[in-house]
Formats: C-alpha cells, sequence, structure tokens
C-alpha cells in the first residue's frame, strides 16, 4: 500500500498494511520486521477499542494525525504498537500483531532470547514490539518522517493470500472479523477466544 496514505478507516487500512515494514534505528543497531497480521480498532464506534469511552492521557495519540505510533501496555507486561489512522480527531488505529524479521535478526533475538525460533520472534503483540525495541517512549512518533521508527512500503500482498477473522483476546465486540493475516505464515499468531467473550452485532 502507499504508507503515506493512512487517513482511511482502521478497518480498511488493517489488510493493506500486510506487507508493509516497520524498521526501527536504535542506539545499537536497526532491526525491520514486515508485517503478517494485524487488528482494526475503530475508536468511539468499538466497544473493544481503547478509545470507545473517549480521548483520555492514555489515548490521545489514537485521534490523530494518521500516521504516529500509539504504544500502550498490554496487562502490565507488554509493549504493543498501532500505527494510527482515519480522520484527525476521530479515534482509529490498527495493532500491529505479528510480522516477519527481515533485517537485524541477532538483535532481535537479543532481545527476544537466543533460544527463541525464528518464526515466533515477532509473533503476537508484545514479542513484535520486543523484537523491534519499542516501548512507552516511541509514543506519538511520526511514522512517515523518517524518525527512529519508520513505516515504509514491502512486496506487494496478492489478494488471495489475505484472511480475514475475529479478533484475539478481546471480550467486547470479538467477533468483529476485523483480525487480518497472511495464510499459512508460521510468524501470524495463534487464535484465542477471550474466556469472557460474548456474541455482539457488529462490523
Amino acid at each position: 500500500m502507499n504508507v503515506g496514505n493512512l487517513a482511511h478507516p482502521a478497518e480498511e487500512v488493517a489488510p493493506k498494511l500486510l506487507g508493509a515494514v516497520l524498521t526501527h534505528e536504535a542506539p545499537e543497531g536497526a532491526v525491520s520486521i514486515t508485517i503478517t497480521e494485524t487488528e482494526a480498532y475503530s475508536g468511539t464506534a468499538d466497544p473493544a477499542s481503547h478509545a470507545y469511552r473517549g480521548r483520555t492521557p492514555r489515548n490521545a495519540v489514537m485521534f490523530g494525525p494518521a500516521g504516529r505510533l500509539y504504544v500502550y501496555r498490554s496487562h502490565g507486561l507488554h509493549w504493543c504498537a498501532n500505527i494510527v489512522t482515519g480522520t484527525d480527531g476521530i479515534a482509529s488505529a490498527v495493532l500491529v500483531r505479528a510480522g516477519r524479521v527481515v533485517e537485524g535478526e541477532d538483535l532481535a533475538r537479543k532481545r527476544r532470547g537466543e533460544k527463541v525460533e525464528t518464526p515466533r520472534l515477532a509473533r503476537g503483540p508484545g514479542n513484535f514490539c520486543q523484537a523491534l525495541g519499542i516501548t512507552a517512549e516511541h509514543n506519538g512518533t511520526d511514522l512517515l518522517t523518517g524518525a527512529s521508527v519508520v513505516l515504509s512500503e514491502g512486496e506487494p500482498v496478492p489478494a488471495e493470500l489475505i484472511r480475514a477473522g475475529p479478533r484475539v483476546g478481546v471480550s467486547r465486540a470479538h467477533d468483529w472479523q476485523h483480525r487480518f493475516y497472511l495464510a499459512d505464515d508460521p510468524t501470524v499468531s495463534a487464535y484465542r477466544l477471550s474466556p469472557r467473550a460474548k456474541p455482539s452485532a457488529g462490523a
């Protein structure tokens, strides 16, 4: 996709981000990861979104402009990275759930652990951020202006390889078909239904 054209609803952008590349140029070296799995969160229209109840200091980055990085801590353990999309002032973001390390594998492995299998280095949103070296300090980073974290176009992904399904681990609006991933790719995380999930109406 044209990564400079993110000003569209999250559910439209999320499948187009498959194949795009996130690169972090850290002092200890660079790591680049091709995105293989995403989830769309539609702000105040989405019961599973951090922005469902409106703007707060935590979720302010979600309200734009598009192209910023929204980073949050999940369950007090892992950092998660989201690419802000949509119209400035309206919350919308795509969670990056998994990817394939294409540059800096040695550094990614150092961060994740020497015994971690290659397909699992950036499998799952917390592992993705750990492998890339993303933390709270990167919240609000502009991914399109050549900062230390950059989003770039990768190899085009054939439409027949893209799958959609329910979102992982959320209890509200979990059955919205807003998770997108590459079929049969070993880096894609496993689907897990939240034990608190209930059927819901949605997109």
